[in-house]
């Protein structure tokens, strides 16, 4: 039953269960807070807090699951109770001066702390320009109390079609916007920039309708010949563009990664492991916010100790300045790579589809395409890339990172690279 109470007295709620709990009921949080998770029959969650003020019980919604963290609603539901302590309702408070915030305040307040979450300075730009630019203009003025669902369809129909990506992550930072004003007791009811049954009887599915652009890649085909040309090349940049090809990273990854990421082992352990190192990245760095761990090949250990001999700081692919290394800098590497192969007249650095010169990011599509072609299963090459693994129910039973098996397959992809395939 939906309404079923599941109590969990002694036990608090932890976010890996909040994310992938999905039987209909309601799981409450240690603490004696009054908070418990709402999983609806149609698999919505919401955050909701049970509370008794002056001898009335009564229930707030402190917002959806999707959008809002574990620690933000209990936060909530800490100072929720402190006020009904003392006989006032917390669905009735409003800001210090008496005023509901409009969408443009409360998007302020909200990424005051939001913007911590980010370690991507790109990241915290997009969130801003894309509320600045369609969100504003449309809502910003707009109490954020009486903002509704035709208000989210008629700033989003515009772009829904020319624009699908950008929509869809705008309507979800909308929905998070207006979740903090919920869980704040700026307004109430449902969230209108919610998707499922709500924005989705009114627009089309994203996927169904986005056209995906992918970054252009280097053709498996002149992969080899690429590679030579790259170990022609001097400086930090060749060698980071080299250690993001070899272990098919992100750029990011590799322009912030530390000595103290990386353990290189000595002969005795690299013969009990099958491979010559581990990279450990920290979730703060990755995409998806969850560790990743990359096993180290040959060739890539070799980049490493050059790199060591070279350079005493914690970066280990730093500027000129000591500094993290700029995200263009691999980019224009590539550019004159391209530009240099395009004088003689050649165009296989050109990607097959948009034939446009390749770029880091597409290396990992190079990759990808290597790995499927030569049989390697889809699982390894999407651990390899960090991507999420089937369902969310594959993912929790799922425990191992194929270290091993991924080592080997960066060695047979190192020896397709030099040309000398395993």
């Amino acid at each position: 039953m939906a309404d079923k109470a599941i109590r969990r007295p002694e036990k608090a709620l932890s976010s890996r269960f909040v994310d992938t709990v999905d039987k209909p009921g309601k799981y409450f949080d240690g603490g004696g807070s009054g908070l418990f998770v709402l999983v609806k029959k149609n698999g919505t969650k919401f955050f909701v807090q049970r509370l008794t003020i002056n001898g009335s019980r009564i229930e707030i919604g402190l917002g959806s699951v999707s959008a809002t963290k574990l620690h933000l609603a209990r936060e909530a539901a800490a100072d929720n109770k402190r006020l009904a302590r003392q006989g006032i309702d917390p669905r009735k408070k409003t800001n210090t001066d008496g005023r509901v915030p409009n969408f443009a305040e409360a998007s302020e307040a909200f990424l005051k702390f939001k913007m911590k979450e980010f370690s991507n300075a790109k990241h915290r730009a997009q969130w801003t320009s894309t509320l600045q630019n369609h969100a504003f203009p449309k809502i910003g003025k707009l109490s954020v109390d009486v903002i509704t669902v035709n208000d989210i369809q008629a700033l989003l129909q515009p772009i829904w079609f020319e624009k699908t990506e950008t929509a869809s992550r705008l309507r979800q930072r909308i929905e998070a916007i207006l979740d903090w004003a919920k869980i704040k007791g700026y307004r109430s009811g449902e969230n209108p920039a919610i998707w499922r049954g709500n924005l989705s009887g009114l627009l089309p599915r994203p996927s169904k309708i986005a056209n995906k652009k992918h970054f252009p890649a280097i053709p498996v085909g002149s992969a080899a010949k690429w590679w030579a040309d790259l170990q022609m090349r001097d400086g930090v940049g060749a060698q980071a563009l080299a250690f993001l090809t070899l272990c098919a990273s992100r750029s990011g990854e590799v322009r912030q990664m530390t000595w103290d990421q990386l353990d290189l082992f000595d002969e005795e352990k690299a013969a009990e492991k099958g491979y010559l190192g581990l990279w450990t990245i920290p979730a703060p760095v990755m995409k998806m916010r969850r560790v990743h761990r990359v096993p180290i090949s040959r060739a890539a250990k070799k980049i490493l100790l050059q790199r060591r001999s070279m350079t005493n700081g914690s970066l280990v692919f730093p500027s000129r300045l000591g500094s993290q290394l700029s995200d263009m800098t691999m980019s224009q590497l590539m550019r004159r790579m391209n530009e240099a192969n395009q004088k003689k007249d050649l165009s296989d650095y050109l990607d097959e589809e948009s034939k446009k010169p390749g770029v880091p990011h597409g290396l990992r599509s190079t990759f990808r395409n290597w790995a499927a072609e030569h049989g390697f299963p889809n699982e390894m090459a999407e651990i390899q890339l960090a991507h999420k693994v089937g369902s969310e129910t594959t993912q929790a039973y799922l425990r191992t990172d194929l270290l091993a098996a991924r080592a080997n397959m960066l060695e047979r992809w190192s020896a397709f690279l030099k040309g000398d395939p395993l």
